[in-house]
């Protein structure tokens, strides 16, 4: 499959990709990943394996939207809710237990 990356076309499959991991060990990461076999690998370093580019030339978002058209199973980051910040006046009287909404 044909799939540009960087500004690059690449030539990728899915044995091609699995090849080129096979032997690296997955660097330690909490973003986004690609499951490739029963390992999950940072999408950087995937992407970084695959075309032999710099991580800075290239985003996750790319290498993330290669991986699925190829048909592994990728996992992004979790939405996060915003914490909502508490004036110092709610917070006292949050913690005498009578909270005022203003």
């Amino acid at each position: 499959m044909r799939c540009v990356i960087a500004r690059f076309p690449f030539e990728l499959s899915k044995a091609g990709v699995v090849e080129s991991m096979k032997g690296i060990k997955p660097e330690p990461g909490t973003g986004e990943s690609v499951i490739i076999g029963r390992r999950h690998y940072p999408v950087m370093q995937v992407g970084q394996v695959v075309t032999r580019q710099d991580r800075r030339d290239f985003s996750a978002a790319e290498v993330l939207r290669a991986m699925a058209q190829l048909g592994f199973t990728c996992r992004t980051l979790p939405k996060v809710a915003p914490v909502r910040v508490l004036s110092s006046f709610q917070h006292a009287s949050a913690m005498l237990g009578t909270p005022v909404s203003i």
